[in-house]
């Protein structure tokens, strides 16, 4: 490699730079560069070989200015909390304000899968900024974090990893497409499992169970324990329910989820957390269990108009979610069991455009002499859901509604909780739709250290003991409230 620090070449990189702003990565040829950096184009092959080499470099550079900034906004921190929230409000000030070093990134992680030179100086990359972030955090708390950086889809490297740092627990906060290799590495590491969302293959849009209970036996033969979904909805949702079945109902005849996220971010279209799973989820069929049997319809064709507490009146969509599944398989005498989600007028709108253009397909096209997804394009352009925390008001209100019997006679009770978005991101530095995933992962991954939850095997939420849960999420942030209704739902 030849030396850099040379005034040509560093001319060289801020010319990339500038032009991958204004043309993007595609446009941006040694052609344009050499000239608005005023030297010749042998001298951009002298230095830097090929194109994603100079992109390597201006990523580098850029990640050096980011680094130095990160660091002095970290150091004014006091505590831990606020150590988090310096550094959550860096990395989405760089998504609002500088899209065009997102993007950048973006290209080199595409370029990373084909060129194994670009995969090392982009491993490379992202260690070190793992490494400035750990350094900080020891430097104000005294904590020692260790990194590492891997393809999660590589069984074996993920293995390794685990059998170094020999935890107790692994916590899958990865894509749904990585769960199994994820399980896999656990058991041949030995180590316990827990997950947020359950398993969906990368070229399909159909998330279920199956896959990951298919697991049981290895994980009951090997000592063992796999939780499955313990974020919100699913997870905080199907404790309600458990609640409800241990200390409200004798018997539950009809179960409705109701999850309504009032936050306004102010973005004509956004999602709140990966876009590509979201738009998944939402254009899926709609789906509820009903009399022993599944129910399908079109997607989001059945609306209800709800009055939800603290937010108002909102329109609500009846769609297939995956605790659906394993409410079903658990409480096999619920007659009824539904999911309902609420969305805006606008983002509804969009979604229609989107769809009918193509954008949401998931199956590969050819653009420009390769292969992209379009879903996983669009994911790019649209704002990142870690930057809508600053922008983001409102509440969130998430609950079960349950009738049944109780003492010989019929009642219906509602389970709930609100989150608000403001005071989560004062908090955290994230608006409510994470924090509201976040504490459940971690309430979960506690109660499993601690051995306040146990066994071997695969398990659903749904299989144990409410009481602890619900209590720490009383005491974490997420304080829950229970409801009598007059009657049940009238639709």
């Amino acid at each position: 490699k030849r030396q850099l620090a040379t005034d040509k070449a560093l001319r060289i990189v801020d010319a990339m730079r500038s032009s991958v702003a204004r043309r993007g990565v595609a446009g941006s040829t040694f052609d344009h560069v050499a000239r608005e950096a005023g030297v010749s184009r042998g001298l951009l092959h002298y230095y830097f070989g090929s194109k994603e080499r100079l992109l390597v470099e201006v990523a580098k550079r850029d990640s050096e200015v980011r680094f130095a900034a990160m660091a002095a906004q970290l150091s004014r921190a006091r505590n831990a909390d606020e150590l988090v929230g310096q550094w959550v409000r860096s990395l989405q000030a760089t998504v609002r304000h500088e899209p065009q070093f997102v993007t950048m990134l973006l290209e080199l992680y595409t370029l990373a899968q084909r060129n194994p030179e670009i995969a090392d100086e982009l491993t490379s990359l992202m260690q070190g900024m793992s490494d400035a972030i750990a350094t900080s955090v020891k430097q104000r708390t005294g904590v020692t974090i260790d990194t590492a950086q891997l393809d999660a889809d590589d069984i074996a490297a993920t293995t390794a990893l685990i059998r170094s740092v020999k935890p107790q627990l692994v916590v899958n906060l990865a894509l749904p497409y990585q769960d199994l290799a994820i399980m896999e590495a656990c058991l041949a590491a030995g180590v316990n499992y827990l997950d947020t969302a359950n398993y969906e293959p990368r070229d399909e849009a159909k998330f279920e169970y199956s896959w990951q209970w298919a697991y049981q036996e290895r994980f009951k033969a090997a000592g063992l324990m796999a939780l499955l979904g313990c974020g919100f909805d699913p997870g905080v949702t199907s404790v309600f329910t458990t609640h409800v079945h241990k200390h409200l109902l004798d018997r539950i005849d009809t179960l409705d989820i109701l999850d309504c996220n009032g936050g306004d971010h102010g973005h004509p279209f956004a999602t709140n957390f990966n876009p590509e799973i979201n738009i998944r989820e939402v254009t899926a069929p709609s789906r509820h269990w009903e009399n022993g049997g599944w129910v399908e319809g079109p997607p989001l064709a059945h609306k209800q108009v709800f009055d939800f507490d603290q937010v108002g009146p909102r329109n609500m969509y009846l769609m297939y979610h995956e605790e659906l599944e394993s409410l079903a398989r658990f409480y096999p005498e619920i007659k009824r069991i539904r999911f309902w989600m609420t969305f805006g007028e606008s983002y509804l709108k969009h979604l229609e455009v989107l769809i009918n253009v193509g954008m949401t397909r998931i199956d590969p096209v050819m653009f420009e002499g390769r292969e992209i997804i379009p879903l996983q394009f669009l994911k790019a352009l649209l704002p990142e859901p870690s930057s809508l925390g600053p922008v983001t008001r409102g509440k969130t209100n998430i609950g079960v509604i349950a009738t049944g019997e109780k003492n010989g006679e019929p009642k219906t009770v509602y389970v709930l909780n609100i989150c608000d978005h403001e005071a989560a991101y004062a908090e955290t530095g994230s608006q409510a739709v994470s924090y509201t995933t976040g504490v459940p992962a971690m309430i979960g991954a506690a109660l499993m250290l601690t051995g306040q939850w146990r066994g071997e095997g695969v398990f659903n939420m749904e299989q144990l003991d409410p009481d602890p849960f619900m209590d720490l999420l009383n005491r974490h942030g997420l304080p829950w409230q229970v409801k009598d209704l007059a009657a049940p739902l009238a639709f």
